[in-house]
């Protein structure tokens, strides 16, 4: 290993399926792909050891050299990826899967997510039995979704009697999703949150000034720290060297009962991505 990669002190949990899953991760949704690879390496030096891309991002290459060039051995980055909606059905999902490994430069990952339900093409639950297909192969360890509602999960666990061991799904002070969470609290399906940050809007929130200013920390550390205290895997993203050193630094102060209670009370239910039932 480089002497100037950091020992990873992020917890890690145990999903359905046995594997294990880093906690914090890092994001690279809307990271130009020229820069994603020096972006990751920043990251993957800062401490960072889940590195969350997709298809639609158009920069797993970028990831994928990042990784190679880290000094990490394989087993010690865990690389999510996800299929986009254009590549629903069982066949479009493996030429799909096969073109993210070649763009990776991997022979596997470690999550295979399927991007959004896409409920208006009709073809979710045939994606996820290719998906159960994949695992079956060995070359994805942990298979889960994204952006499903507890209808689509039903469904395709119904279907396949497979569970999906991540979700994937927009989550934040202002739209914190408890039923969907309970659900898969019940389910054993572990919640990850994209846009844990609000895209920056929650941040301002007066509530969340005064906990950072209690603690001597940033909102945006708050609010991830609220994020791992749920029981949440959290991706934030950002392309700045000093804020994605800021966003790892968690793990040195805890909120209070009575503090988790404020931040409970700023759920407003406004999404700021797509509706899950109407989009793809």
């Amino acid at each position: 290993m480089s002497s100037n990669i950091q020992t990873t002190q992020v917890p890690a949990l145990t999903l359905n399926d046995g594997n294990e899953i880093p906690q914090l991760g890092f994001g690279v949704f809307q990271v130009p792909p020229a820069d994603t690879a020096g972006v990751v390496a920043h990251a993957l030096r800062t401490g960072y050891r889940l590195i969350d891309t997709a298809a639609a991002y158009g920069n797993e290459s970028g990831v994928g050299e990042a990784v190679a060039n880290s000094g990490l051995a394989r087993e010690e980055v865990y690389v999510t990826t996800k299929l986009w909606n254009d590549d629903h059905g069982r066949e479009r999902t493996r030429r799909a899967f096969e073109a993210s490994l070649e763009r990776l430069g991997l022979d596997d990952v470690d999550l295979y997510l399927i991007h959004w339900p896409a409920p208006g093409r009709g073809r979710y639950i045939e994606t996820w039995e290719a998906l159960c297909e994949l695992k079956d192969s060995g070359r994805t360890r942990s298979i889960g979704v994204s952006n499903f509602t507890v209808e689509h999960l039903e469904r395709v666990i119904d279907a396949t009697g497979v569970v999906p061991a991540v979700n994937q799904i927009e989550l934040h002070p202002e739209f914190q999703q408890r039923e969907l969470r309970e659900f898969h609290r019940e389910r054993g399906i572990a919640t990850e949150a994209w846009s844990p940050l609000g895209k920056g809007r929650v941040m301002e929130h007066p509530v969340i000034g005064e906990l950072a200013a209690a603690h001597g920390r940033t909102p945006a550390q708050v609010v991830l720290r609220w994020h791992l205290q749920l029981g949440n895997i959290v991706i934030p993203k950002s392309v700045t060297p000093s804020r994605i050193e800021e966003n790892f630094r968690l793990f040195d102060f805890e909120l209070g009962e009575e503090e988790m209670d404020r931040l409970a009370k700023l759920d407003t239910g406004r999404r700021i991505g797509p509706d899950p039932l109407r989009f793809g």
